[in-house]
């Protein structure tokens, strides 16, 4: 984990070349505590799309829990009676 105080931010480049190196967050402070994190690009996407993961698994399994659920044989024989397959 890396951390640099803000008046870092002020050499781009290197917070960028952190960033790559680190494959994480950088967290950036003021006066000691935690201010603002800066990260790249593909490691945002990369936790966005997990998160997006697990929010789709926790919604299934409330719903299987709440028994907001169909067979997928029920679901496949009414789809055919539906559509003539």
């Amino acid at each position: 984990m890396t951390i640099i105080p803000m008046r870092d931010l002020k050499n781009t480049v290197e917070v960028e070349r952190r960033c790559a190196e680190e494959k994480g967050p950088v967290f950036v402070t003021k006066n000691g505590y935690g201010r603002l994190v800066v990260m790249d690009i593909d490691y945002y996407e990369r936790t966005m799309s997990l998160l997006h993961e697990a929010r789709m698994v926790k919604e299934g399994l409330e719903d299987l829990a709440l028994g907001k659920t169909v067979e997928g044989a029920d679901v496949r024989k009414n789809l055919g009676a539906k559509y003539g397959f």
